[in-house]
């Protein structure tokens, strides 16, 4: 069969391509195969600069220039060349390695230095690394931005709306009012608070040896302070080092970062699941777009599809981030292979995510407020007040407020004459009463505008 959209196994490449487009040259094999190049020449040019290491002498200016070319201008076709070696190597890594001995060859300085390229390195040493700069990738470059357009918007919709009052539902019934921008308040700042925690989380890398001990370094080089020279190539690649590991990077900042992004995802369900209500509720409309149909067969219908879509490719996304932080830091002894096919799929859980805030934003931009309906939720609400009420009530030293309003309030219909006919026969201070007969449900909203506006 044809490879294309339509034929592909994961709707990531084939219906959902499009939107996946920044994540490719980061999670796709050929993104792990530029970032193993680079992670190798890296290192040797590290190995260069050693003036200990004096069997390989310090590289020219124009053998740094063949090796950052051959990093930074890696291309599919090297990617396809580095697959047919491992045909026959039937080794990811190792087939980089001959790749690069192969391009290094004809150069005569490079050529003398080529029992370099992978010097003392187990394959893990270039994988953990080269992962690493993935998610940094990722996280900086395509994630965060992702979610700070997210974030912007719910910010304008909480300013634009903080003073707009709206019937609270807890339990699924009528509580104290709030505003509009103050609930997507609330959103921003949990969705802040979890940004912060994943643009935090250290991304680590090692390259320490077959089992994290230094033991060929140090039987090739006993003079050369590995330490100091790998915590230096590490942190030139702008990680963390990690100086203790068995074969493999333990992946417990992998870990980290799903569970971090997870906990954004599960808030953002959290909002998707809300606005769908407000929607069915009436307070949001959608913007319509010519052309587009809402149901095949009811014609009237406008479908919340963008937070639909949202929620569920956020679910799948968090799936795989939960498998990610519970099996990674998982690992026999010194080393099994159980982590090698798994972190194949990290692209496909940010890919989930990347799709979701986009539907998201989508859905987002096609919302408008009905403001005359929130209103008349509100004006038929008047139970509410009975809140107000008792606190006052308890204020003034009135017997049993609470048990008073709950007798006038709960489970009955209150009307704005019934609770003022209730408040007009209290024993309350002049000036306490009549606040409270000219209390409205939509002005008791507390100090909503003012943290919505504050957000």
């Amino acid at each position: 069969m044809t490879h294309s959209p339509l034929t592909a196994l994961s709707p990531l490449d084939g219906r959902y391509a499009a939107k996946v487009e920044g994540l490719r040259p980061i999670f796709s094999e050929y993104g792990l195969m530029q970032r193993r190049v680079l992670v190798e020449v890296r290192w040797l040019q590290a190995l260069s600069a050693e003036k200990k290491v004096g069997e390989i002498g310090a590289l020219s200016a124009d053998a740094n220039a063949a090796l950052q070319a051959l990093a930074e201008k890696f291309s599919v076709a090297d990617g396809e060349r580095i697959k047919e070696i491992e045909r026959k190597t039937n080794h990811d890594v190792k087939a980089v390695e001959y790749f690069i001995k192969e391009r290094i060859g004809d150069h005569a300085e490079l050529a003398r230095a080529k029992e370099f390229v992978h010097f003392a390195c187990t394959s893990e040493d270039i994988n953990n690394l080269a992962y690493a700069l993935m998610l940094r990738d990722a996280r900086g470059g395509v994630l965060l931005p992702a979610l700070d357009g997210v974030i912007a918007r719910l910010r304008e919709l909480a300013h634009a709306h903080a003073a707009l009052p709206m019937l609270s539902r807890t339990h699924g019934q009528t509580a104290s009012p709030t505003t509009l921008g103050k609930e997507i308040a609330n959103v921003v700042a949990r969705l802040q608070r979890q940004r912060k925690q994943v643009a935090a989380v250290e991304l680590l890398g090692k390259i320490n040896g077959a089992v994290g001990n230094y033991n060929a370094h140090i039987a090739a080089y006993p003079e050369v302070d590995w330490l100091a020279l790998t915590q230096r190539f590490v942190e030139s690649l702008g990680l963390v080092f990690n100086p203790l590991t068995t074969q493999i990077e333990p992946h417990d900042f992998i870990a980290e970062l799903a569970d971090a992004i997870r906990r954004a995802n599960v808030i953002l369900i959290d909002l998707c699941r809300d606005i769908w209500g407000y929607i069915s509720l009436g307070y949001f409309r959608q913007t319509l777009k010519a052309g587009e149909v809402g149901s095949s067969t009811m014609p009237h219908k406008v479908n919340p599809i963008d937070f639909e879509n949202a929620e569920g490719n956020l679910g799948i996304a968090n799936a795989l981030f939960a498998h990610f932080a519970e099996k990674l830091p998982i690992s026999r002894w010194q080393r099994d292979l159980t982590d090698s096919t798994v972190l194949r799929a990290l692209g496909t859980a940010f890919g989930h995510t990347q799709i979701a805030l986009d539907s998201l934003l989508r859905g987002l931009g096609k919302l408008t407020v009905d403001a005359a309906r929130i209103q008349a939720e509100l004006d038929a609400s008047w139970e509410v007040l009975g809140e107000a009420v008792q606190t006052v009530m308890r204020r003034y030293g009135l017997p049993e407020p609470y048990e008073q309003l709950k007798v006038l309030t709960r489970g009955q219909g209150i009307t704005r004459e019934s609770l003022r006919e209730f408040i007009a026969q209290l024993a309350l201070p002049t000036e306490a009463k009549q606040r409270l007969l000219v209390l409205a449900p939509a002005d008791y909203i507390g100090l909503a505008s003012k943290l919505a506006g504050d957000i």
